[in-house]
């Protein structure tokens, strides 16, 4: 299979829900429309941002099949789910779903209950959903802060290289730059490598990254679109003034509770998506109002998605 690279900003969308937990469906027309006029090239849907272990079967059906639909024919517009998690068969089940409803391609973490130990025992994992859509790239989705499992993505990409032919690359949400170089370069490029920590954006451009998966794209993308320009213009002084705005922005997540806070930033660029199922601990309406106040002292307005 021929791997398309992808490039530019894929954000990761929230899942929307209605008060009491459902999900909002109706809202991903809307939804889509808002990342188009925000120059975002495409979702990585149903993962740790669309609460993917937070839904059923069912749901997260649902949520691909709605932004499926909502794509239409905007072949530009890519869209990847996250379909495995825990269980192996119900994430080949739901990489079938996905490759029937039209979805670009799929992922998969590392099982995080029983683990694998062995970089052996995690290509089996990703052969496995891979053997089940022949025809549809796959992705491996290397968060170790999340799963617990942190082997070497470079060893990953020997194992399954000349084995698997639909294995596209690795969202890497991790900081060890020195092995994601490593798999930048392994069979001269040949595997799409997307960078997934926002916070150190600038730093993954240096070596090379072209496409990034984030959850901070969602409502603060023409910052991250000032950065690129000011890297790609070698006015490396202003990429590093931006890089730090998105740090004291992605702070705000860690000062009011962690990823539910992502939520409340998109209620203020006017796309209410509820909030965050149990376990996640969601802010009242007091540390919402202190929040606000934060994030406009960021200067929000001058740079969040509109």
């Amino acid at each position: 299979m021929r791997i398309q690279k992808l490039e530019g900003l894929i954000a990761a969308p929230f899942t929307p829900m209605h008060p009491d937990g459902t999900l909002n469906t109706s809202l991903i027309p809307d939804y889509y429309r808002f990342l188009k006029r925000n120059r975002v090239a495409g979702a990585f849907i149903n993962g740790s941002t669309g609460e993917g272990v937070s839904q059923s079967m069912e749901e997260k059906k649902a949520v691909a099949e709605a932004w499926a639909a909502v794509r239409g024919e905007d072949r530009d517009f890519k869209i990847i789910t996250l379909v495995g998690g825990t269980c192996l068969e119900d994430g080949a089940a739901l990489a079938v779903h996905a490759a029937e409803a039209g979805i670009d391609g799929v992922a998969l973490t590392a099982p995080f209950y029983f683990k694998p130990r062995s970089v052996g025992d995690l290509a089996a994992c990703c052969t496995r959903i891979a053997e089940a859509v022949p025809d549809t790239p796959v992705y491996y989705y290397h968060i170790p802060v999340l799963t617990g499992v942190d082997l070497p993505m470079l060893s990953l990409l020997e194992a399954l290289h000349g084995k698997v032919s639909n294995f596209a690359g690795i969202k890497y949400t991790h900081e060890d730059f020195m092995d994601f170089l490593s798999c930048l370069h392994y069979q001269d490029g040949h595997y799409d490598m997307l960078w997934g920590r926002d916070e150190n954006m600038l730093s993954a451009l240096v070596l090379g990254t072209k496409g990034s998966v984030g959850s901070t794209f969602n409502y603060a993308a023409p910052l991250y679109h000032r950065l690129i320009s000011a890297f790609d213009r070698n006015n490396l002084a202003e990429a590093r003034a931006l890089q730090q705005t998105a740090i004291d922005m992605i702070r705000l997540l860690g000062k009011y509770g962690g990823i539910a806070t992502g939520k409340a930033y998109m209620k203020l660029v006017g796309l209410d998506c509820g909030g965050f199922r149990l376990p996640v601990e969601n802010m009242d309406d007091e540390a919402f109002a202190s929040f606000r106040e934060d994030v406009s002292a960021l200067g929000f307005q001058d740079f969040k998605s509109v």
